[in-house]
């Protein structure tokens, strides 16, 4: 294990080499990178959706080989080495269980270990750290958890549904007026979104995997779609809507159907 670690440490090291190296990885910078580190993230998690182990390993690799680069490039500008990242993760892990790796027994909150941790980098918002780069679902739950863990927020489920619809109904506003101005739609719609994922939150579910299972499932109905105007000799391009809809809703009940059929057995 570790052998192979040195070994991925040192194939990093002469890829970056300006004289004999690789010309794209000796020009990488960590701004350069970032958008590769989403990628190979993404990349994982579509390996583990399809539950393709052989693949994960491959992409999991691949996001290992972007932090072994970015320690790397730490390194040649003496900020941080691989060493150092590995130091700072399993103390804040021993840090974060002091009921499993010392004598006190009682579990720790996790959002008060996180706040101390954050009081000692002398920042003083409870949002500060929270990245910008994620994408919003997710920083909106982030958001929320962190109000969540200092006792702002809402305790029964009933205003959550309540604060949904009123963020619904002034989207509605919007558009009933005379003339629509698109930014106050789209502040609407961010507020809307906002309260969405809430109630998402409070009905103990993931919003972004929510949105996610949404996407592929749609993706799923309109490929039939697809297949079944094909096979009347139809395109998407000269069916009607009423003809689409009509295909759309026969997928629907075959789903239905089946999923029925499979409880039963």
């Amino acid at each position: 294990m570790l052998s192979e670690l040195k070994r991925l440490q040192d194939i990093t090291k002469k890829l970056r080499n300006p004289i004999d190296g690789c010309e794209w990885d000796s020009k990488q910078t960590f701004d350069s990178l970032k958008s590769y580190t989403l990628e190979e993230t993404y990349e994982v998690l579509d390996a583990i959706d399809r539950q393709d182990m052989v693949e994960l390993k491959s992409e999991l690799g691949d996001l290992l080989f972007q932090i072994v680069f970015y320690a790397d490039l730490a390194n040649e500008q003496g900020l941080f080495n691989f060493d150092d990242i590995c130091q700072s993760v399993t103390d804040k892990l021993i840090s974060r269980h002091p009921h499993i790796f010392s004598n006190n027994m009682s579990k720790p909150n996790w959002e008060q270990l996180k706040q101390q941790e954050r009081d000692k980098r002398e920042q003083y918002s409870l949002l500060d750290d929270i990245p910008n780069a994620i994408p919003a679902l997710m920083k909106a739950e982030k958001i929320q958890k962190r109000c969540e863990s200092v006792g702002f927020d809402w305790t029964e489920l009933q205003p959550v549904i309540a604060k949904v619809k009123e963020e619904l109904n002034e989207v509605e506003q919007e558009l009933a007026q005379s003339t629509i101005e698109q930014s106050k739609v789209a502040e609407e719609m961010g507020d809307l979104l906002f309260a969405t994922v809430n109630l998402a939150r409070h009905l103990k579910v993931k919003s972004e995997l929510c949105l996610q299972n949404a996407n592929n499932k749609f993706i799923r109905r309109f490929k039939q779609v697809e297949l079944l105007l094909k096979q009347k000799n139809r395109n998407l391009v000269d069916a009607t809507l009423e003809e689409m809809e009509d295909a759309w809703q026969i997928v629907k009940q075959t789903e239905k159907s089946s999923s029925e059929v499979n409880k039963n057995d």
